[in-house]
């Protein structure tokens, strides 16, 4: 199962706060902009969904931004992408039409397969992935690290 760019970045966005969680500024959509080399409409909408699903704080204004809503170790993995993906059906039966479809044991087969997927990703938070902080930190551009100790 592949996610789509959507989840993926919203997984990677909250990555990237978690392994700064002791930051005390807000984070701002340019710079997640800059480190994830994405369109500013692209990182709102993420940034935005989020926000309504709970998983972040955000704060209107100029002097607003956003920041984790919850402790990394209390954002199941599995969750998320559940919150995250519009459709965790890897195959669409209906469109085009299937003659199969009336008699088909595959989509109950991928279903299962879903299931395992999603029951492996529930075993982990998002503290798990990134139980590697210094590293993941290692990989930010320069321009990041450097807005970071500005703040």
């Amino acid at each position: 199962m592949q996610l789509t760019r959507y989840t993926d970045f919203g997984i990677r966005i909250l990555m990237y706060l978690a392994v700064q969680s002791e930051r005390e500024s807000l984070f701002r959509i340019a710079e997640v902009t800059s480190v994830f080399d994405l369109s500013s409409n692209h990182v709102a909408k993420i940034i935005h969904q989020l926000g309504k699903m709970g998983y972040l704080q955000t704060i209107r204004g100029k002097s607003g931004g956003f920041r984790l809503a919850k402790a990394a170790d209390e954002v199941l993995i599995g969750q998320l992408v559940r919150d995250l993906e519009h459709s965790l059906s890897p195959i669409d039966c209906e469109s085009p039409y299937c003659r199969f479809t009336p008699i088909c044991r595959l989509k109950g087969v991928l279903g299962q397969a879903v299931t395992a997927y999603l029951a492996v990703l529930d075993q982990y938070t998002l503290a798990d992935i990134v139980s590697n902080k210094s590293e993941i930190l290692s990989t930010l551009p320069d321009l990041s690290i450097s807005v970071l100790q500005l703040d």
